[in-house]
């Protein structure tokens, strides 16, 4: 998994999320815009997390993490990815420019 760049800032937060809360829109393939970073935050059980273009991560096939609260996603600009709540979960997106 790769990390934020440092010379990044915050911008923007999305509310929690949980299970029963996450927008469709996540549990699809998304992507954030050019310039725009992710930071996937899990407060409380497990968020699976899928990258679905290999060719930014490794060279064979979509990237999976299960993220939790000791591990958190990073969402690179345009790539694209979706989440899959793993039972109960609390979750938020920070963004980055």
């Amino acid at each position: 998994m790769k990390d934020l760049h440092d010379n990044v800032v915050s911008y923007k937060r999305t509310p929690e999320f949980s299970e029963d809360t996450v927008p469709k829109g996540l549990l699809n393939a998304h992507q954030t815009k050019a310039g725009t970073w992710g930071k996937i935050v899990v407060l409380e059980g497990v968020l699976r997390y899928r990258i679905l273009e290999p060719e930014t991560e490794t060279e064979t096939e979509t990237e999976v993490t299960d993220l939790s609260p000791d591990l958190h996603g990073v969402v690179e600009p345009t790539v694209l990815h979706d989440v899959e709540p793993l039972g109960i979960v609390r979750f938020y997106v920070e963004f980055y420019r």
